[in-house]
């Protein structure tokens, strides 16, 4: 397994973290041998959100972790919160007295008297600084939240969130993959008239790094957004010739290579994979086991349909 330095306390922190989503549909044994099987791999990252399973994914997890308490020591433990099912319609809320309402409940349920790391869940229009701030001031100064982070925001959001939050920023998740590639795209394409040269998220990933921000991909096998997937998928038949062959050369599966082309990069990015299926996290998690050549990262790139110039 790779690992990389996490948050202001550099944690040891797997590049693979299990996304949390769909265990709502586990039996609690079936959850818990994946939490193992997971550890085993040496998978040390669980990605949570309130809204997942509407609360039953963090209350599952919780459920095995007080069954077995020593298994908290062994894991790095993030959630999400922001994102408000109303009657009408979704919309976010990043108030002071929504936040702090939110991960109570998450610690409630996870069965865990804190948080290693808590991003706020999309951005939030109407997001006013100084609320945030108070809450994460709380947050921190109760121990309920070691680390914060946001997800789908650009540099000037996070500036502007700085303006009062004291707390280091220290996470983002972003969709990317070989097939939304955004955030190389504009880097790779720069100064020319081709939609990737685009620069559509301030250039986030320039940004990040300069800011010692940890780029947390979700969706590295999607689509779109939440479509469908492309490895194996016949609307995506160069891409997954590539994937086969470098597989075959690396000795690994065309999905661990798809994960291995993240991993890549120098960024150092993690990646969400939310499979529940023990056998496809041990063949995806070898991805940490090559490092592509440059050759090979750029030629994936091009055959999933993206200009080199």
């Amino acid at each position: 397994m790779k690992y990389v330095a996490f948050g202001n306390r550099n944690m040891e922190a797997s590049a693979i973290i299990q996304g949390c989503m769909r265990i709502d549909a586990l039996s609690l044994d079936e959850l818990e041998a994946l939490i193992k099987n997971d550890l085993e791999l040496g998978i040390n990252f669980f990605d949570h959100a309130d809204i997942y399973g509407n609360g039953v994914c963090e209350e599952k997890f919780g459920q095995v972790l007080e069954k077995e308490p020593s298994l908290r020591d062994k894991m790095i433990l993030q959630s999400k919160c922001g994102i408000v099912k109303g009657e009408k319609n979704n919309y976010f809320d990043f108030s002071k007295e929504h936040i702090i309402r939110s991960v109570d409940g998450i610690l409630k349920r996870l069965r865990t008297d804190h948080l290693d790391s808590l991003l706020l869940h999309r951005p939030d229009a109407l997001m006013e600084p100084e609320e945030v701030a108070a809450a994460f001031d709380q947050l921190e100064q109760q121990g309920k939240v070691l680390e914060f982070g946001v997800s789908n925001q650009n540099p000037m959001q996070i500036e502007l969130l700085k303006t009062c939050v004291k707390q280091p920023i220290k996470t983002n998740q972003m969709q990317f993959s070989v097939v939304h590639s955004c955030m190389v795209d504009e880097g790779i394409q720069v100064n020319t008239k081709f939609d990737g040269g685009a620069v559509r998220d301030g250039s986030l990933l320039n940004y990040a790094r300069l800011q010692n921000i940890r780029i947390q991909c979700w969706s590295p096998f999607q689509y779109g957004a939440i479509e469908g997937v492309f490895i194996d998928h016949p609307d995506y038949p160069q891409i997954n010739q590539a994937l086969n062959e470098i597989g075959e050369k690396y000795g690994i599966t065309n999905s661990a290579a798809a994960i291995a082309w993240i991993l890549r990069h120098p960024a150092n990015m993690q990646v969400i994979v939310g499979s529940c299926n023990q056998e496809r996290m041990q063949t995806i998690a070898k991805a940490c086991d090559v490092s592509l050549s440059k050759e090979d990262w750029y030629w994936i790139y091009q055959m999933a349909g993206n200009v080199i110039p």
